[in-house]
């Protein structure tokens, strides 16, 4: 029997660092095999949906690799993470609660999107993709995907700006399907995927099922951002109405909780489906590291604790170094893990 490596990767701004991080790991693992191929599908939605268009769009000098390796996009979230979380000046006059406006000017990341992506569209890809994003016009769930020649001309660049289309964050994205005529279907306006699927793995578990891979056994990689370390308490939230769930001022409650409800949800309802029954799993990540061998999904994340700010746009000189702590304690702590993906992944080249 076959296998198929699915990679899988959650939403979560700038926490993308931790999934980036621990990618470096892995790649370190396999010993020089690009991620395109040691990954038969790589799926990801917001941040995670970038981190899946630079593994997987051809470099616009070299068609033959991606555009971008772990420890490029890890350094576009350490280095260049400040730049695209930057609010304009006079903001916190002219837009005191983020009421009027989004947070931020979307220019920085489409430039940084740009010139890593280039022009190249999904059905380039140089493995099976899946970035998610939600339709606001036609309301109704997006997977840009090469696996599905229907929603597969878009630009690799586009597809992760809308990803990554953080409502209150950044505006919605308006993109282009390539070669479409009509005019009313032309352009397509987006947001972010994790109003949907913040962790992608069962769209990653579908999207595999729907491929010739029938009979072929599949892996699942899953990767998460943190799980969030702000308790809504009940005593502030009873007096809350529309502004105090979207509050700026506290990382706006209600998105965070949604996100993080699906993203909760999904990890249970995925160890549930492709583990052996009994496979205990302690804020998402596997407790009895010495069963690996039997575990066909596989979850990577940890609580973060008081020390990071769970923020999507916490870009600060303390807060990154931080997040990159809790990405090698993931690291770490599911070493065995790592260890055993990559002893499959290299024994099925």
């Amino acid at each position: 029997m076959a296998k198929r490596f699915i990679l899988s990767i959650d939403g979560g701004g700038i926490r993308g660092i931790i999934p980036a991080a621990v990618l470096v790991a892995l790649a370190k693992r396999l010993k020089g095999l690009p991620l395109h191929q040691a990954f038969d599908m790589i799926v990801g939605t917001s941040t995670g949906g970038i981190i899946a268009a630079g593994l997987t769009c051809p470099h616009p000098n070299d068609k033959k690799k991606a555009a971008c390796t772990p420890a490029e996009l890890l350094k576009l979230y350490t280095d260049e993470g400040a730049d695209i979380f930057k609010k304009p000046l006079g903001a916190a006059v002219l837009n005191p609660f983020g009421i009027n406006d989004p947070r931020y000017n979307p220019l920085a990341l489409e430039e940084k999107l740009r010139k890593r992506l280039g022009n190249a569209t999904l059905d380039q890809g140089l493995s099976k993709v899946v970035i998610t994003a939600y339709d606001i016009e036609n309301r109704a769930a997006l997977f840009m995907s090469n696996a599905d020649p229907e929603n597969s001309n878009f630009r690799f660049w586009e597809a992760a700006r809308a990803t990554s289309a953080a409502p209150t964050y950044f505006p919605p994205a308006l993109i282009e399907r390539i070669g479409e005529t009509d005019p009313q279907k032309r352009h397509i306006a987006l947001i972010d995927g994790g109003v949907f699927a913040n962790d992608p793995i069962l769209a990653a578990y579908v999207e595999a099922r729907k491929q010739a891979w029938q009979d072929d056994e599949l892996v699942f990689l899953s990767l998460g951002t943190g799980q969030q370390n702000r308790p809504v308490q009940y005593q502030e939230a009873k007096e809350w109405g529309i502004v105090g769930w979207m509050q700026v001022s506290h990382h706006t409650p209600l998105i965070s909780i949604l996100m993080q409800g699906q993203a909760s949800t999904a990890s249970y309802q995925a160890n549930k489906l492709l583990n052996p029954p009994g496979t205990k799993l302690k804020f998402s990540t596997v407790v009895n590291n010495q069963n690996v061998a039997t575990l066909n999904y596989f979850r990577l994340d940890q609580q973060l604790t008081n020390a990071q700010n769970d923020a999507l746009d916490d870009a600060s000189v303390d807060n990154i170094p931080e997040l990159e702590k809790i990405a090698a304690q993931i690291i770490k702590d599911n070493a065995p893990a790592l260890d055993e993906i990559a002893k499959r992944i290299l024994a099925n080249q």
